[in-house]
């Protein structure tokens, strides 16, 4: 069964000392999951941002995010179209401010063909999940 991650997973797999690095991490091996591609963007500035504690060096986090990550994860792209679609479609979901990059992380889950999406931030998607999106879980 496709799934999808959103960064939040992607960051605890990565950090060895996060209580649910072991967890995340075996999402994250497991079949090739779908990703947002900006979940790219949203790493590399929590790994080198100092949000966790420590920073990662921003070369550091580019080598591994192509060299460890990038190979085992299938990258989803939304187009203008889609984005201005998913845009419209926010009023209804509830979705305001910041909330849109959660719910685009869902958006390109559903473009990905994935049944399930896990995430750290259950409730945040939660909020805006209606039948027919994929499934939302915590690793």
């Amino acid at each position: 069964m496709k799934s999808a991650l959103d960064s939040s997973v992607l960051i605890s797999a990565l950090c060895a000392g996060d209580p649910d690095h072991a967890t995340c991490r075996k999402v994250l091996l497991t079949r090739k999951p779908a990703i947002f591609d900006h979940a790219y963007s949203e790493t590399f500035s929590t790994l080198t941002g100092g949000r966790l504690g420590f920073r990662v060096a921003p070369s550091d986090a580019a080598a591994l995010l192509r060299q460890q990550v990038s190979p085992k994860l299938a990258a989803t792209s939304l187009s203008p179209a889609e984005l201005l679609s998913a845009f419209e479609e926010a009023e209804s979901r509830g979705v305001r401010g910041g909330a849109i990059h959660d719910y685009l992380h869902l958006v390109a889950a559903r473009k990905a063909g994935a049944k399930r999406l896990y995430t750290l931030n259950l409730n945040d998607f939660l909020s805006f999940h209606r039948p027919g999106d994929p499934e939302i879980l915590a690793p």
